[in-house]
């Protein structure tokens, strides 16, 4: 019987060493003067930026969910990692946080470096977009773990605001305006149904270009979670948003409710926007019942606003000025019991 090694086990240390450099000179790129040591330690060092006299720290972890599946089918593997930043900075930015750092985890079956590199690609990518340190991570080998070419990711998020700033929808009232931001399609929720219904009902192929969309289906589907943050930056700092939510799983009924306080509802007009080409095919194809798009999609919704009376006008008439068209979606209305979103035509 031979020598048991690591590397017989199916672990290639060598192949990880090279994609730890890559993945140092990458991460490197987002450092800014808050960082106070370098990749490569047991864990990543960061001071409190100054200035801020009650500071908040705000924390979240997520995922792409099986989004990956069409990197994998795609072989293009630098667009979920921005896809995986973007998400989690949305989700903090809902509660008026700015990104300070970022952490990811990445497993494999089988360490295969120019994957590992693209992925970081794309998390170096997003960090720097949105002003974001990737401190520190994880990239673990497990053979026999996932199958050969398939991998995970996952990340963490930490952003920081100040206490007087928080967004926490407890200032939301009835009668204030609900202001839709569009998606760029699926972002990264409901994708084991629209897997079955593109590639197993329809047995389309990722490369099959589809006239209604314009574009081949691994390019509808691998489009980027977009960052609102750039966008909403100037009105979280004039101080005015009263909410907002990150439509994400669940759509916007199982999201919109998470900042509304007691006693109020949301009213959204189902008819206030058209949705993209990619959910019609989807719930033609699969002749899906309306409930079940709007638990499973967010409708070409990303973000929702809530915005006082007075301050819409204010608001619109920046989200126009940097190019995005504002949704009307509804209002905000007095429930004492009920469901907490109620869609009208």
């Amino acid at each position: 019987m031979g020598a048991h090694t690591y590397a017989a086990a199916g672990v290639d240390i060598a192949a990880a060493d090279r994609a730890k450099g890559r993945i140092k000179r990458l991460a490197r790129a987002t450092f800014n003067s808050n960082v106070l040591a370098e990749i490569g330690g047991f864990g990543g060092l960061f001071q409190l930026p100054r200035g801020y006299r009650q500071p908040v720290l705000v924390s979240s972890a997520d995922g792409v969910g099986t989004k990956l599946k069409v990197a994998f089918a795609t072989g293009v593997h630098d667009t979920v990692g921005r896809d995986l930043v973007n998400h989690c900075v949305n989700d903090i930015l809902v509660q008026g946080a700015e990104p300070l750092f970022f952490l990811d985890y990445i497993a494999v079956g089988k360490m295969v470096p120019a994957t590992v590199a693209a992925l970081i690609e794309g998390l170096s990518r997003g960090c720097r977009e949105n002003g974001c340190v990737l401190i520190g991570g994880e990239t673990a080998e497990m053979p026999g773990f996932y199958a050969p070419g398939e991998y995970d990711l996952a990340g963490c998020i930490v952003g920081i605001v100040e206490r007087r700033a928080l967004l926490t929808g407890a200032g939301i009232r009835p009668g204030d305006a609900l202001i839709g931001l569009r998606s760029a399609g699926l972002h990264t929720n409901g994708y084991a149904l629209a897997r079955k219904l593109l590639f197993e009902t329809a047995r389309y192929r990722p490369s099959t270009r589809v006239k209604e969309l314009g574009m081949t289906v691994g390019e509808a589907l691998l489009a980027e979670h977009r960052s609102y943050l750039p966008l909403l930056r100037p009105l979280l700092k004039a101080q005015r948003l009263r909410g907002m939510a990150h439509i994400t799983g669940g759509g916007i009924g199982g999201n919109l409710p998470r900042i509304l306080p007691r006693g109020c509802a949301a009213e959204v007009r189902m008819s206030a926007w058209e949705r993209p080409p990619l959910f019609r095919l989807l719930q033609r194809m699969g002749e899906v019942p309306e409930a079940d798009m709007r638990r499973t999609f967010n409708l070409g919704i990303g973000m929702i606003l809530v915005v006082a009376p007075g301050e819409r006008a204010a608001v619109e008439r920046h989200l126009r000025r940097h190019g995005e068209e504002p949704i009307p979606l509804g209002q905000i209305v007095a429930a004492a019991a009920g469901a907490r979103v109620r869609f009208k035509a």
